[in-house]
């Protein structure tokens, strides 16, 4: 994986189930507001759920409503407890960091890609890999305080692919590029660049 004599090479990498073990929104948002308002989010969700129109992503209103429900009207302040607590929450997988601190001592750009929230991934990442960007689902803030709304779409699945397609046009070209993820999930990211790895 040496870096290209022709340009720079980029590999992106996905988070959750990827680099490190399971989905990381659920335990952020069980410390942010506790067990009793998260499931009582999860109601909401599954009425969202079951009420969505034909042709709506129908995971997204999940999600949507249970960030609604469960983060808005908070400030960063009233959040930094539970971010501090995703600190040490990863489980690190092996094959996924291994690669990704091989396409770092190599001189590549390493971009993470996932749905997780801007509010606690920074947090998880700091110290423990290296990284250039993040590109990550972000949330709105009004006034100091969350709305709870997604401020430019998840970032999974094909939105996930329009967002990373716009970092290498933004940044580009790129003589090499690398993505690593899990199935089916990131198979629209993957599209995108020649090696791929799903792990």
């Amino acid at each position: 994986m040496s870096e290209s004599k022709s340009g720079r090479t980029i590999a992106f990498f996905d988070f959750d189930g990827t680099l490190a073990a399971k989905d990381s929104l659920w335990p952020f948002l069980l410390a942010a507001r506790g067990r009793l308002r998260c499931y009582v989010a999860v109601f909401w969700a599954v009425l969202a759920y079951l009420f969505t129109p034909p042709g709506r992503d129908r995971r997204t209103i999940i999600k949507d409503t249970l960030l609604r429900h469960t983060l808005g009207g908070l400030t960063l302040a009233e959040l930094k407890p539970a971010i501090e607590r995703m600190r040490d929450w990863p489980r690190w997988l092996d094959s996924a960091t291994e690669a990704l601190k091989k396409h770092h001592e190599a001189g590549h750009v390493i971009v993470i890609a996932t749905g997780s929230l801007d509010l606690y991934v920074p947090t998880m990442l700091k110290n423990a890999l290296p990284y250039h960007d993040l590109i990550c689902t972000s949330m709105e803030i009004v006034d100091g305080a969350l709305t709870g709304r997604m401020a430019s779409g998840n970032c999974v699945r094909e939105r996930k692919a329009e967002l990373v397609a716009a970092y290498i046009a933004a940044n580009g070209p790129f003589a090499d590029s690398w993505a690593y993820g899990n199935a089916p999930h990131d198979l629209p990211m993957m599209a995108l660049v020649k090696n791929r790895v799903v792990i």
